[in-house]
């Protein structure tokens, strides 16, 4: 992958206040390069990370159900970078990586039970019919999850193809000491 497109900007290029935004932004995760692209806008940095900590810490979507969307939405957007970043993440939820990286051929998915393949089922709804999905999927996704659950885990689907877009587009490049993944073709 060739350079970032936009230059990197670190911690150190923050205003102090938002410096603790970026120390919890660490803990989440090594994107360092997404968070120093964002920096060149800081409401997008403040309001971004802001919110993607808060739902780490409160979420109400299982972890593993969020990584088997953010997972299958980065397949679907063939984004190397969240799905070199998310895989991993799926790995300690019980996921392998070969599991991982055949997501989308979710139905006969040794690795996966029915919530798992609901979930699955959902986020390439989300991502490649939104508008042609049927009310069956959300009697289905209600049977499982609270409206506010649905909401969340909508949302966060939602906001990874954005990032999948806007990490391919700037051609963010995976940090160093993160395992590169290619995202399935």
């Amino acid at each position: 992958m060739a350079m970032s497109r936009v230059s990197i900007k670190t911690r150190d290029d923050l205003p102090e206040a938002l410096r603790p935004l970026w120390d919890k932004m660490a803990t989440y995760g090594a994107f360092e390069n997404q968070a120093g692209v964002m920096a060149h806008r800081l409401p997008i940095f403040k309001h971004m990370w802001s919110l993607l900590v808060d739902l780490a810490s409160e979420g109400q979507v299982s972890k593993r159900h969020l990584e088997l969307a953010l997972v299958t939405v980065s397949l679907l957007n063939k984004c190397d970078y969240c799905v070199s970043h998310h895989a991993p993440k799926l790995a300690v939820q019980g996921v392998s990586e070969q599991g991982a990286a055949r997501l989308v051929d979710y139905k006969d998915h040794p690795e996966l039970d029915q919530l798992d393949k609901l979930v699955v089922e959902y986020s390439i709804a989300v991502t490649n019919n939104w508008n042609k999905t049927r009310d069956e999927i959300f009697a289905r996704l209600r049977a499982h999850f609270s409206e506010a659950q649905i909401v969340e885990l909508t949302w966060r689907i939602a906001l990874c193809g954005a990032f999948n877009r806007f990490n391919d587009i700037l051609q963010l490049e995976v940090e160093q000491g993160v395992s590169h993944s290619e995202a399935a073709e």
